[in-house]
């Protein structure tokens, strides 16, 4: 209840999701691939994970890159 819900998107959500913002994943926050978060999904660097939160107002989005060391 407590822990948001994580994923690590496909290319072709990682293409959309880049081409929506236009931005380069770079642009993004970055989660290092030691992070607890990152091993549990077992991210390697260059995935992006979708992070959804409800904070009891309402739903919203988040994204990380995994980035390497």
């Amino acid at each position: 209840m407590l822990v948001p819900e994580m994923k690590v998107i496909s290319e072709t959500e990682k293409t959309k999701l880049l081409a929506k913002f236009g931005i380069d994943e770079h642009q993004l926050p970055r989660m290092p691939p030691k992070d607890p978060v990152a091993l549990a999904l077992k991210a390697v660097p260059g995935n992006i994970i979708r992070i959804e939160r409800d904070d009891g107002t309402g739903k919203y989005t988040t994204y990380r890159v995994v980035i390497e060391e």
